[in-house]
């Protein structure tokens, strides 16, 4: 049986955007032809996209960074960049998508073929034919890329499943799930035989289906993370009904009606919610003489309370049937308040939120440095060839239209000093810069 792994943190890296080219005419007749450098092509984007076919989070233990394709650079007579490739991420139904620099649950996926934009690819860029005004007639510099982003990924998953099967450890809970589906859970005689949840398809004769997830035994103090059940209980979260497994011939010494109001207190204390799900209750090991001295105590307590009881046996088969039909007249009966409902329309195209925008600001870091930071400016000097005298100049012209010059002035700026920003350094000087 594969593992299942229900949380994973990854690396998303768009690809940067292609350089634009610096390029001029070569044409017979024209010894002086004006610049026809290209555009560089944007960078790919990378997304998640739910696969119904996956059931785990597995692959993810072996990979977890995962880049798109850069743009490529633009060529002569201005032809424009290939697009970098974009980069698919699968993911299985259930994913909850948080991002770790936002600190925030940004999706939760649900449908199959829904996609979620997760790191936007950097634009290309300009080539030297984007440059040319009538005073810059034969610009000499292009631009580079823009930088893609790159996000910080959780990755959580909660079973999509109909009925969610809680219990003690060794209820039988296992064995249900192996009678009743194609499953194939380890079972075991010993507390934690089932260290991960195990999905079943359970297809009735008329060929409509159920599915249920065989959860972990839950013990007290589950909702605060003792026997791993905060990890459990999440994937309770999203079914529809839960079937109680209940050991009905207490053989280990504990009271299953003990058994039944602790694990129902750890589903309130871990959410409200859970707790006020529909529970059917099977009292299993009905093949044990115990289980059947013990069954009609039982039934009468808790049918009392309201709860449709069963007796089953899932290591015979005994009862077995009539709980699967009631199970799926109370996910299925039309009017019914547990019918399940229709899925509301998905929206199968999401985008992250973008990272929060910085505004400019100024400070000084050292006797001899001053560090310049903000959104805007930052992606205008990742783009700048530092080692062109023309892109130099341009960029210098643009840091004064913008303000960043004035600002630096204001915030005591002086010859000789090393301006930081982003990734590029450069000495600010009050001469003119050259043409």
């Amino acid at each position: 049986m594969s593992n299942f792994i229900d949380e994973a943190e990854i690396t998303v890296r768009a690809g940067d955007g292609g350089d634009g080219v610096v390029s001029f005419r070569r044409e017979a007749f024209e010894p002086r032809g004006g610049p026809n450098g290209g555009d560089g092509g944007d960078g790919g984007n990378v997304y998640l996209e739910v696969k119904d076919d996956m059931r785990t989070l597995l692959d993810f233990q072996y990979r977890n960074v995962f880049k798109a394709e850069h743009g490529r650079m633009g060529t002569s007579k201005k032809h424009r960049g290939r697009n970098g490739q974009d980069m698919i991420v699968p993911v299985p139904p259930g994913t909850v998508v948080y991002d770790l620099d936002l600190g925030q649950q940004v999706a939760d996926l649900t449908v199959g073929g829904q996609r979620m934009l997760v790191a936007r690819g950097g634009k290309g860029g300009r080539g030297n034919a984007s440059f040319a005004t009538p005073s810059r007639q034969a610009p000499r510099f292009g631009q580079r890329g823009a930088p893609g982003e790159e996000r910080h990924l959780r990755l959580e998953l909660k079973l999509l499943a109909d009925v969610g099967i809680i219990g003690y450890p060794n209820a039988g809970k296992s064995s249900f799930i192996a009678r009743v589906s194609a499953a194939k859970p380890e079972v075991a005689a010993y507390p934690f035989t089932t260290l991960q949840p195990n999905l079943g398809v359970v297809q009735f004769e008329d060929f409509t289906t159920m599915v249920i997830a065989d959860m972990p035994g839950l013990i007290v103090g589950a909702h605060e993370g003792v026997g791993l059940g905060d990890q459990f209980l999440r994937h309770i979260e999203r079914t529809k009904l839960l079937l109680h497994m209940l050991d009905a011939s207490a053989l280990e010494g504990r009271d299953p009606l003990e058994d039944f109001r602790e694990i129902n207190h750890e589903l309130k204390m871990y959410n409200e919610q859970l707790a006020e799900l529909e529970q059917i209750v099977a009292l299993n090991k009905m093949d044990l003489p115990q289980a059947r001295e013990n069954e009609p105590e039982l039934r009468a307590k808790l049918e009392a309370e309201g709860y449709a009881v069963f007796a089953i046996s899932a290591a015979t088969g005994q009862g077995i049937d009539p709980l699967l039909d009631h199970m799926r007249e109370r996910l299925f009966a039309h009017g019914h308040e547990v019918e399940r409902e229709a899925p509301e329309e998905a929206e199968m195209e999401l985008e992250i939120p973008p990272l929060p925008w910085r505004s400019m600001s100024v400070r000084r870091v050292d006797s001899e440095t001053m560090e310049v930071s903000g959104t805007r400016i930052e992606r205008l000097a990742a783009t700048v060839d530092m080692e062109a005298d023309e892109a130099v100049a341009w960029f210098q012209q643009q840091l004064e239209e913008q303000g960043v010059m004035k600002a630096l002035r204001e915030a005591g700026v002086e010859e000789g000093d090393t301006v930081v920003i982003g990734n590029v350094e450069f000495i600010y000087t009050t001469q003119p810069p050259r043409k």
